[in-house]
């Protein structure tokens, strides 16, 4: 994508946090240069997100940055909604998608922290459907043959999406076909239904031996619920959203809150926005609540709430006096435990419990800290975490990547640019 021109820096103050202003939820801001990073560099950031609004590439996003556990930078621009000509806001809130998937990890090292599960037991042991899981394949002819598992899938597997589950969606296998005709990931059926229909599809591929995006983490949440003995939802309100004080994070957007609920975007085959109806692919009604408790894709969350998520896991598993993981724990979490014969996900980057890794920064595309771990979601937000550089940063939009022409137009790569502009602005 050819790289949007930076608009003239006229006002410092509007483009940064200052000490004085203060948060919602109490999170600590600073000034940039306070945390080692130049105001003048770092107001690229919102400049350039801005500028992307005007010439009609974004509907409207969310940006927000935190070093030195502060927040230096937070700032909205365009729209929430465009024909209600509703101005996007600091406190809107988004379908987060994949970035439940992180959630629901640290739900799952909860537990592993209990002693509910060992990362080599098999999956089967806690879904006893899956124990004859088969493997779809085809032989010389063609022929559709479903072969035993060479190894039972195993909860490191399930955690880092090499456990031979696909997803439907994002790639194009027979397996996604059968998945999609299968309909698991329909709102209205409950955890319990969405295992069963698991239970009855073969796995895309052997355990352990390719790393493929997957409802392993719908699954995931499914263990959660079972070991918990609580309903999932209910685990996340009250392990998770209640302590780190994540007052609008949930699945359903309530009455009262829809008024700051963002539109989602797509694109026309000309390039142009436009709204995306309810239940047109993964937007079904985030108004109602859902039967289904999607772990990996079900939630909807504010910048703020996110922000003090991920600061939670910076800070090796503590939030303002509250501790839900162990320091050790969020460093498993980030540490790749794919097989050395798994290939890579992406150069320089391989994955964790429910996280990507940037395990060679260069590689990857530089300025990441080695071990910096990251994911996004399939309506545009994304985050990444910076242990080297104590750097957090997070982005919000709503829009959907086009197909065919709209795709050569579609989503300007805003987490590559917000790289490059949040970078070049630490100094110290």
């Amino acid at each position: 994508m050819h790289l949007p021109r930076l608009l003239a820096i006229a006002s410092l103050a509007a483009l940064s946090v200052s000490p004085a202003m203060a948060a919602p939820h109490d999170l600590p801001t600073a000034s940039a240069e306070s945390e080692g990073m130049s105001a003048e560099r770092l107001a690229r950031l919102s400049a350039g997100m801005k500028e992307l609004v005007d010439s009609g590439r974004l509907a409207g996003a969310v940006t927000m940055v935190s070093r030195h556990g502060k927040v230096v930078e937070f700032d909205a621009v365009g729209k929430r909604d465009i024909a209600a000509n509703a101005p996007m806001q600091k406190d809107s809130i988004f379908r987060i998608y994949s970035m439940s998937k992180p959630i629901t990890g640290v739900a799952m090292m909860m537990l592993f922290e209990e002693g509910k599960w060992q990362l080599n037991d098999p999956v089967a042991k806690y879904i006893p459907e899956f124990a004859k899981l088969k493997v779809y394949s085809t032989d010389a002819s063609g022929n559709v043959v479903m072969k035993d598992q060479n190894h039972p899938v195993t909860m490191r597997e399930l955690m880092s999406h090499s456990g031979g589950f696909t997803y439907g969606f994002f790639s194009q296998t027979a397996v996604d076909k059968l998945q999609l005709e299968a309909d698991l990931l329909n709102p209205n059926n409950t955890l319990d239904e969405f295992i069963k229909r698991v239970a009855k599809l073969p796995l895309n591929s052997q355990p352990g031996t390719e790393w493929h995006y997957s409802i392993s983490v719908d699954i995931q949440g499914y263990i959660v619920q079972k070991l918990s003995g609580m309903p999932f939802e209910e685990f996340l309100e009250k392990r998770i959203f209640k302590p780190l004080g994540m007052t609008d994070t949930a699945f359903y957007v309530p009455k009262e809150k829809l008024n700051r609920f963002a539109e989602y975007y797509s694109y026309d085959t000309d390039g142009k926005l436009h709204a995306v109806g309810v239940r047109e692919g993964l937007n079904h009604d985030f108004a109602a609540k859902p039967a289904l408790s999607s772990g990996g894709g079900g939630l909807v969350s504010t910048a703020t709430d996110y922000m003090r998520f991920c600061q939670m896991l910076l800070n090796g598993g503590q939030l303002d006096g509250v501790r839900l993981l162990s320091p050790l724990s969020v460093e498993l979490m980030r540490t790749n435990v794919l097989a050395p014969s798994v290939p890579i996900l992406a150069p320089g980057a391989g994955f964790g419990l429910d996280f990507a890794i940037y395990t060679d920064p260069v590689a990857a595309g530089g300025y990441y800290g080695k071990g910096s771990y990251w994911w996004g979601g399939a309506a545009g937000t994304w985050f990444w975490i910076d242990p080297v550089n104590d750097l957090i940063v997070l982005g919000m939009i709503q829009q959907a990547a086009g197909t065919g022409a709209a795709a050569v137009s579609g989503v300007p790569d805003v987490r590559g640019l917000s790289h490059a502009w949040t970078y070049q602005a630490i100094v110290k």
